[in-house]
């Protein structure tokens, strides 16, 4: 039997939650954590009751990580990382970047305190120490979610017409930005380079419509993963503390092919 909980983007909700499925003696809790502190006493009280906890997509911090059995999911870091390598090929193919003259970067940040936000945001910052001419010239979370995406990238654009990079957290900003960018009278894809993460069908038609540029894969399709790790537990078997799952990167030359076929 699958017991579920929204917790409405809330973390004292999931905690509750937590505390309720713990109460009720589940086998196992499967957990997207909403942002990476807070989650300390109730995995303690999980694992005094041998209750395995296996995250999905999002971890705690650091601290409580000895707490959960495996966590399930993508690579925040090697996200970022992929989103700033593919901007340096990008830009060498293109001719426009001679190393020298500067390049001015914005970046529409996920979720203060989020995993996925400060990942990707590291793995983006490890490839810019590469290229000391790339300016990050500003900086703004914009919550993951276009409206916000959208609004930051008004204020970006009236303090500076002649951004030429805008790296978002994930596709919903991007989006976001793609129309901020419109509504200024500029090109989004064009006199903007636009860069996002998530590779949602709406990203990979703005890709193959040229609007924007890039999105790296995270895929939410983590079901057939969780039911696997549920059976080998079951069985017996010894999980991995860390499960990944495959993306890839999708730009001009290969979103046409498969934004039909995207179910998210």
């Amino acid at each position: 039997m699958l017991m579920y909980s929204d917790a409405q983007m809330n973390r004292d909700n999931q905690i509750n939650a937590l505390r309720s499925f713990i109460a009720r003696k589940v086998d196992c809790i499967i957990l997207s954590a909403l942002v990476e502190t807070g989650y300390g006493p109730v995995l303690e009280e999980a694992k005094k009751t041998k209750i395995p906890v296996i995250m999905i997509d999002r971890d705690v911090q650091a601290s409580d990580q000895g707490l959960r059995l495996s966590i399930m999911g993508a690579d925040f870091l090697m996200e970022g990382r992929k989103a700033g390598l593919w901007l340096a090929d990008y830009l060498k193919k293109k001719g426009l970047d001679d190393g020298r003259s500067p390049i001015n970067i914005v970046q529409l940040e996920g979720t203060t305190g989020s995993a996925p936000a400060a990942d990707r945001q590291t793995g983006f910052a490890d490839v810019m120490r590469d290229h000391p001419n790339w300016m990050l010239a500003r900086s703004q979370s914009g919550n993951f979610t276009t409206p916000q995406g959208k609004a930051v990238m008004e204020t970006f654009l009236k303090a500076d017409r002649n951004i030429q990079i805008v790296y978002a957290h994930n596709d919903a900003m991007a989006l976001g930005a793609v129309q901020a960018i419109k509504e200024a009278g500029l090109r989004p894809g064009k006199d903007i380079v636009i860069i996002g993460i998530d590779a949602v069908k709406e990203a990979l038609e703005a890709v193959a419509a040229g609007e924007m540029n890039c999105t790296v894969e995270h895929s939410p399709d983590f079901g057939p993963q969780v039911v696997t790790a549920l059976r080998d537990l079951r069985d017996g078997k010894k999980l991995p503390a860390r499960i990944w799952t495959i993306e890839g990167v999708f730009d001009e030359t290969n979103a046409a092919a498969v934004h039909s076929n995207r179910q998210y």
